[in-house]
């Protein structure tokens, strides 16, 4: 074949929609430019690499198993796809496979003619159940949105950690996603069919925190259930353990943390034999533990035997370059939820939100846009649309005196007002509940009452 034979079979190529081939081994041997424009990546990011390692949702290494071509279903972040898997033949001799897609969006799926529909709905049935395989678990690593060179980075480094069983510590601002870094770990492990239990170790008083984590025999006290009750550890044998703001783990809880990461095994409360586990323990903080550490506030050796992996997860502010990616998510996903039909946000607005700090992450970032969709008046949303505060009022936000402050503690003024205000408008609108008022912001409720202490909020 000469070259220009080889130029046009290329432009062929190029028209079919996420073309990828692989060799026996799964090795990625060719792909597209459309399907490097859905995975916006570059092609040495695929070629030579191991096509999980790539692409970890797919099904391409069960495709190698069949000999003739097969329908493919999966999930993505543009919704449910359908793929034809190809085989590829060389003499008689099966060398490799190839992946087309039919169907990228869940929406195209009304396409297909109506002979279709029962073997879809068959279909779309098993995959439902395949994409739940873990109980307790709702995001992938396609969660993740972002192509700046650190959500790569943190995405390669996700993937290579859930290939261990080894204990991990996410840390990272409020409202980074580590829970859903948490879900990504556990959804690409080996322990994927298994469950998945979460825990938030500041949502327990120090009473209860322990019996919520090892469980207790009935009859061990007061109010006990008489059947007694499973921990936290036992829900999740053979799977993982989540626990979020390890960081406000009592000390008095810590020891028996760590006799399970060394032992493998719980004592229920009223207990006379351990019981073991195997459990994977991935935890999340939103202080520096080595910090808590100097100021004993956190065992050392709890501390270390929990370090093993550590994944940082930058703030918004640090890869401002994904905001448009990220909002963009946002937004589908509100639609769905508000029934609303918009359509993106405008240069203007855009290039305002790439302004902010950011300090509450995507979870800030997510409650600003669902705030400007429900005050937008058409599809796409205006600057203006992010002003407006609760009840339909502006924000008033008080500036410091410029005669009093000045540098960094101008900022922490602002700041402080800002947050302030906020705060108050939020407890205004539930009625100073403030159950309601932190579920809303989505912090702690121990974090809402340390924030209204240090801000003066009655």
């Amino acid at each position: 074949m000469d070259k220009m034979d080889c130029e046009k079979l290329e432009r062929y190529f190029n028209q079919i929609p996420g073309l990828m081939m692989i060799d026996m081994e799964g090795t990625v041997f060719y792909i597209n430019d459309q399907c490097l424009k859905y995975f916006q990546a570059k092609k040495e990011e695929f070629l030579g690499k191991h096509v999980k390692d790539v692409f970890p949702e797919t099904k391409m290494m069960e495709g190698l198993e069949k000999d003739e071509p097969s329908i493919v279903f999966y999930n993505s972040f543009l919704g449910i796809g359908i793929s034809m898997h190809v085989p590829l033949y060389e003499d008689g001799k099966k060398v490799g496979l190839a992946e087309y897609d039919m169907v990228q969006h869940s929406e195209r799926l009304y396409d297909f003619s109506d002979s279709y529909k029962e073997f879809l709905d068959q279909e779309l049935k098993q995959l439902a159940g395949e994409l739940m395989t873990s109980e307790g678990t709702k995001y992938t690593i396609n969660s993740l949105v972002g192509t700046s060179d650190k959500m790569k980075e943190l995405k390669e480094k996700i993937i290579s950690t859930a290939k261990t069983s080894s204990t991990v510590i996410i840390t990272g601002e409020t409202g980074t996603g580590k829970e859903l870094v948490a879900h990504a770990i556990h959804n690409l492990s080996s322990r994927r069919k298994e469950r998945f239990i979460k825990v938030n170790a500041s949502s327990f008083p120090e009473s209860l925190i322990e019996s919520e984590l090892f469980g207790y025999e009935g009859g061990s006290f007061t109010g006990a259930n008489r059947e007694g009750k499973k921990g936290k550890f036992e829900l999740a044998d053979k799977g993982t353990l989540f626990i979020d703001e390890i960081n406000q783990m009592p000390l008095s809880v810590q020891p028996k943390l760590l006799r399970v990461l060394q032992e493998k095994e719980i004592d229920r409360i009223g207990g006379d034999e351990p019981i073991p586990v195997d459990v994977r323990i991935i935890v999340a903080s939103n202080e520096n533990l080595e910090k808590l550490v100097e100021e004993g506030k956190f065992r050392q050796d709890l501390y270390y035997r929990l370090n093993v992996i550590g994944l940082y997860i930058p703030p918004l502010r640090d890869r401002i370059e994904d905001l448009e990616g990220i909002a963009g998510s946002i937004i589908d996903e509100l639609n769905a939820q508000l029934g609303k039909s918009v359509n993106g946000i405008d240069k203007d607005a855009l290039e305002m939100l790439k302004q902010k700090r950011w300090q509450g992450n995507v979870r800030e970032l997510r409650n600003s846009i669902e705030r400007a969709m429900n005050f937008a008046t058409g599809n796409i949303i205006h600057s203006e649309d992010f002003q407006w505060g609760w009840n339909g009022r502006p924000l008033n936000i008080k500036m410091p005196d410029l005669s009093e402050t000045k540098g960094d503690r101008l900022i922490d003024r602002a700041r402080d007002e800002a947050e302030r205000e906020v705060i108050v408008k939020v407890l205004e609108h539930f009625d100073n509940n403030k159950s309601k008022a932190a579920e809303y912001l989505n912090i702690a409720r121990p974090s809402l009452y340390k924030k209204m202490k240090r801000l003066g909020i009655d």
